[in-house]
């Protein structure tokens, strides 16, 4: 069915001050895009249309942000059930790129852009660079994994956007990624935390001084990450070091960046996707300031409009600092990455808060759910620095595992390995291996 509007007309043209924009701005701004978002999916997308009608729902309905409460959330089952382009808006000929996600737990989710979307997403990159540190001019080395994965090419596009100097390395081949950084001297790279850290323990291990390259900023995502990690890249590599946020299903890298003069959280671009944070129980909005699951509507989506989708990342909303516009704070927990072990709720990231506390451990690491007789068993398998003893490693294990039953309350196993492969973009934290009842 044709849309009865043109959604390409409501974000082309200049966007000059946006990031310092009045509340009221931003939000008269929200409102008309959502109304185009909220038509555009409901005549073009044959789920939302369902969707809606079940939930007795019109787009025109929809009269102020607040009205969007009543609409129905999008999760990734809904994506896979029409794998893999049942929830595209356009015909497959105004499209320029599709990207999926890696499929790890059933079929991936497939997304689409069209030249338009792909504008958008490098503009906002672009604009991410820029509010993490990076300047026109500069070089970048882009460390995100390319391919399928919206990483590499979204990051890519987003640097020849800034008018900066990409240096498509991709993931992987760490020995090539240090000689890069010592032989072309960039002054700017993009990874996921977990592997600049390998990055630094290679360049010692070559002799080299990591904090004397050329290296002035990092911009790291695609997986949650701490400020203990922070504080050991920009020692350790002399560099400022920003979060970015960003999921295949809402755009990619670049829907919410950390600014580099207040490293307090990430900045989202309101102007192109609508924040909720919601009960996770009860799926209602919470106020700013309180603690719940991210939910986020594109507003400026032509391919592949997405309404309330659930990301299942746990942060709240805060005032804008060094932008007018809102912040997420350090998304760091996942409330599907929830553990339940004898009674007792944990999440990957207080065992990556013990990992970071002992220098024999490197921050790779997974949670490996198994079952021994009728009893849930769960492994820590954790990255050993390199150069260790064995008696270094077997003191690390034996003192994580006693820190995690102090701290945490609960009995684990732990293993100590050279390597810990935690996949290609986003690291896996969590593999469960137990029977499916």
């Amino acid at each position: 069915m044709t849309s009865p509007y043109d959604i390409s007309s409501s974000h082309h043209g200049p966007e000059t001050g946006i990031e310092f924009a009045s509340r009221d701005e931003i939000t008269a701004l929200q409102t008309a895009r959502m109304k185009n978002t909220l038509r555009h999916a409901y005549f073009n997308v044959p789920h939302y249309r369902r969707a809606f009608d079940e939930k007795g729902v019109h787009p025109d309905d929809f009269k102020e942000l607040a009205d969007l409460r009543h609409f129905p959330f999008t999760e990734k089952k809904d994506l896979r059930a029409e794998y893999p382009f049942g929830m595209f808006a356009v015909g497959k000929n105004q499209l320029v790129r599709i990207h999926a996600s890696s499929g790890t737990t059933g079929l991936p989710t497939v997304v689409g852009y069209t030249r338009n979307d792909i504008e958008t997403w490098a503009d906002l990159v672009a604009r991410s660079l820029r509010a993490g540190g990076v300047r026109p001019g500069d070089k970048v080395q882009v460390a995100f994994g390319y391919g399928l994965f919206t990483g590499g090419l979204g990051a890519h596009y987003g640097v020849e956007k800034l008018g900066a100097t990409a240096i498509p390395t991709s993931g992987g081949m760490t020995e090539r990624q240090v000689q890069i950084i010592r032989d072309f001297q960039p002054d700017a790279i993009m990874a996921t935390p977990s592997y600049m850290l390998n990055i630094l323990d290679r360049m010692k291990a070559e002799g080299m001084d990591p904090a004397d390259t050329s290296l002035r900023v990092g911009i790291f995502g695609a997986e949650p990450w701490s400020e203990s990690m922070r504080g050991e890249l920009e020692s350790g590599l002399g560099i400022d070091a920003t979060d970015i946020y960003g999921l295949s299903e809402i755009m990619g890298p670049g829907v919410a960046q950390e600014c580099v003069e207040t490293k307090d959280g990430l900045t989202i671009w309101e102007d192109h996707f609508y924040p909720e944070i919601v009960d996770p129980e009860t799926l209602e909005p919470l106020p700013d300031g309180e603690e719940g699951e991210l939910v986020i509507t594109p507003l400026t989506k032509e391919a592949f409009p997405v309404v309330r989708y659930r990301t299942h990342d746990v942060t709240k909303l805060l005032p804008g600092t060094a932008r007018s516009m809102r912040r997420l704070a350090r998304i760091r927990d996942r409330n599907d990455d929830m553990i339940i072990l004898r009674g007792v709720n944990c999440f990957p990231s207080q065992f990556e808060e013990l990992i970071l506390e002992d220098p024999t451990l490197r921050p790779r690491f997974q949670c490996i759910l198994d079952r021994k007789g009728r009893m849930d068993n769960l492994t820590i398998a954790v990255e050993v620095a390199p150069n260790r003893t064995v008696e270094e490693r077997e003191s690390a294990r034996h003192h994580l595992k006693k820190q995690i039953k102090n701290r945490i309350g609960i009995t684990v196993d732990v293993d100590v390995r050279d390597e810990v492969n935690c996949g290609e973009g986003k690291a896996q934290r969590l593999v469960d291996n137990r029977p499916k009842d």
